[in-house]
């Protein structure tokens, strides 16, 4: 791919066909550094499952350096006081030592430094106090850093929440009288606003990480001994889980006061904490309101700074005053799609982008998420978008315009006609999840796995394979990779195999342990090799695709290898024809500047998977097909031969918009992989329909 000068795009794409168990941050790190230091043949593989700590490790265990291995567990655990107390000037040592090297109770302590920093209980029980007591003795100048990963850590620069709060204060009004952080990790925020909100009068945050909750006890402490006529208000300071955290106290505490929802949630999604055996999760339950199915599926996958940011939302919505949190632009995109079941207050709704390369050194798009609490039935449910260095200049406003969710209003506006119903039924590729032994190399003439393994197998059931990498051409012919096709319907018996085919199914039957290892539930208790996104739609032999990873839209034609149909995999979406002319006309015309201005106004780029079925079948091809022009049309055919612009004449465009119009769909759209025929199997519906991928 580096050779065939491969984007950062193209990688992506490579690595999400892959299955890497790695989030868009880790994805676009990744396709960033490869180009600059294109990998080695290495040693040390990595399972989805991470079994590779099992297996390697000596690898842990390794005293020298040895290139291309990153040490990144560290076995000793440090005292979560000591390694704070290491960040902290010695002048505050100093002060420490001073004010309460001599006293003898914690509670004593706990009132001089009430006094000195605001902090209402900086220790919790006589031992706490006595540890400090201990480490004031000696000076720690080191910290080894810790693997943060867990908790989603990206702690946020003290430049950027200074300037974050001097805006809010200054730019916005902001003046609250409370202030709440859910997660307040090294205590940034907290320190800026001390500086820049002086109406303040109690503070509520909470970390669940403990060397955080000491070193941010230690940086208040530091401010107001630097500046002793500095507003204190009463600060709280909880070592606690935010996803087990009673608010009820706090909700007491506020009536009538104007708050100020302030931080950075973790920006790693639950699936991701969960790949890593985190504790750090919130309890299991269905806070979004989605259907079973859709709970089952995909979109039960959220970001954890989504769900902090909707439980904030859900308990200090009520209440007068602000909510300014920072995320990744995919939870802001989240949280707005979502307000419309709610029954949240909120108004004056914007996402100032931030430059995360800058702050936090990760390729990623995120912005301070900024609302108001209102408690009026007045509600917005779209979104201004600008910069945090310019905040006044509106970039783009996403949405909801009536019932359509749309990424940028003021083009939408333009092409709204064409926002409808797809006269085609957009389908995904096939899904087997079990590539090493279904998918195939053909090497010098010879079929070859993913195991390196040269195989001598009967042809028939064995298709042309593209997948989203493979989706940057105008037209392909020719595959990459091929796949055995198992069954040409969802649910078909395949004892046919062993009768018809006997290599392959030996083959199947040989490496039958690996199919039984694949984790989803929509095989279970199905024909042995079953497979899904699979019908006679997967078998016209013509195609128009779009990879679902792909940030800009283009639309491929693939042609039959042979007079065989090509297959394309479960990251794409295609269209499949049994007349050439037709796939030709509705390639060009979803490569139309018409299709593309829509899909620019209906689209987020920032989605892991931007076009989903969803989306695509939003086009309304025939309102494209009434306005678009034969000339525009052929403006498109630049690539194609002869051999293909013989079935794209004048007279066959005017038979494609007789027949595009006519077309209508028939009943309700079945998703992907609903069973075309009588069977009422609600176990399969739900099964099917969980593996839609949208």
């Amino acid at each position: 791919m580096l050779q065939n000068n491969a984007n950062q795009e193209d990688i992506v794409a490579y690595l999400t066909d892959r299955n890497l168990p790695a989030d868009e941050i880790i994805m676009n790190r990744l396709a960033e550094e490869i180009p600059k230091n294109p990998p080695e043949q290495g040693f040390l593989t990595v399972s989805n499952a991470l079994q590779w700590r099992l297996q390697y490790g000596r690898i842990v265990e390794l005293k020298e350096d040895v290139d291309g291995i990153i040490p990144i567990v560290s076995k000793k655990a440090y005292d979560n006081m000591k390694n704070a107390i290491k960040y902290i000037q010695s002048t505050t040592i100093d002060f420490l030592n001073k004010k309460i090297g001599e006293i003898t109770h914690y509670q004593e302590a706990n009132e001089v430094l009430r006094l000195l920093s605001g902090i209402d209980t900086f220790f919790r029980n006589q031992n706490e106090f006595l540890k400090l007591l201990k480490l004031l003795k000696p000076r720690f100048m080191v910290c080894e850093k810790t693997d943060r990963r867990e908790y989603g850590d990206f702690q946020t620069p003290y430049e950027l929440t200074h300037y974050i709060c001097s805006y809010l204060a200054d730019d916005e009004g902001v003046s609250p009288d409370i202030l709440i952080e859910p997660t307040f990790g090294r205590g940034s925020f907290l320190i800026s606003a001390l500086k820049n909100l002086p109406k303040l009068e109690k503070i509520y945050a909470i970390e669940i990480y403990e060397t955080y909750y000491w070193q941010t006890k230690f940086f208040i402490l530091e401010l107001f001994i630097r500046n002793p006529n500095l507003r204190k208000p009463s600060i709280f300071l909880y070592l606690n889980d935010i996803f087990k955290f009673n608010f009820g106290e706090i909700e007491k505490s506020i009536e009538g006061y104007n708050v100020l929802v302030l931080g950075n949630p973790p920006w790693v999604t639950n699936s991701e904490l969960g790949s890593l055996n985190s504790k750090n999760l919130p309890r299991k339950n269905n806070f979004k309101l989605l259907n079973g199915l859709e709970a089952i599926t995909g979109k039960g996958n959220f970001d954890i700074g989504e769900y902090i940011i909707l439980l904030m939302l859900n308990i200090f919505s009520k209440y007068n005053g602000h909510l300014a949190m920072l995320a990744k632009n995919s939870v802001i995109k989240n949280l707005i799609y979502d307000l419309p079941k709610t029954n949240y207050k909120i108004n004056d709704i914007v996402a100032l982008n931030i430059d995360t390369k800058k702050h936090f050194d990760v390729s990623v798009d995120a912005s301070l998420f900024k609302c108001t609490f209102k408690p009026t039935n007045k509600v917005s449910f779209t979104c201004k978008v600008s910069s945090i260095v310019s905040p006044t200049a509106i970039e783009n406003e996403f949405g909801w315009v009536g019932n359509k969710f749309v990424s940028n209003i003021t083009i939408y506006k333009r092409n709204i006609k064409y926002d409808g119903i797809s006269p085609y039924i957009w389908r995904q590729g096939v899904k087997h999840d079990c590539s090493k032994i279904m998918e195939l190399d053909l090497i010098n003439n010879k079929y070859v796995n993913g195991l390196k393994r040269e195989l001598d197998l009967e042809k028939k059931l064995i298709y042309g394979l593209v997948k989203s990498s493979d989706l940057n051409s105008p037209i392909i012919r020719k595959p990459r990779k091929y796949v055995i096709i198992t069954q040409k319907r969802i649910g078909e018996d395949t004892t046919y195999i062993s009768d018809k085919f006997p290599k392959l199914y030996q083959y199947l039957i040989k490496n039958n342990h690996l199919f039984e290892q694949r984790k989803s539930n929509i095989y279970k208790n199905k024909p042995a090799f079953s497979i899904f996104g699979i019908g006679d739609y997967s078998f016209e032999p013509y195609k128009v695709a779009i990879s679902g990873f792909y940030k800009r839209p283009h639309f491929s034609l693939i042609l039959p290898e042979n007079g065989k149909p090509i297959m394309l995999d479960d990251t794409c979406y295609f269209l499949g024809f049994d007349s050439l002319s037709e796939a030709i006309f509705v390639w060009a015309i979803l490569n139309s500047e018409c299709v593309e201005e829509l899909l620019s106004a209906i689209v987020f780029l920032e989605a892991k998977r931007p076009y989903t079925k969803d989306i695509l079948m939003r086009i309304s091809l025939d309102k494209v097909a009434k306005d678009i022009t034969y000339d525009k049309v052929i403006s498109q055919f630049k690539s194609l031969d002869k051999e293909l612009l013989v079935n794209a004449t004048k007279d066959k465009w005017k038979v494609f918009l007789e027949k595009i119009n006519k077309r209508n769909l028939e009943g309700r759209q079945l998703s992907l992989f609903e069973i075309t025929t009588n069977q009422n199997s609600l176990s399969l519906a739900l099964a099917n329909k969980a593996l839609e991928l949208t």
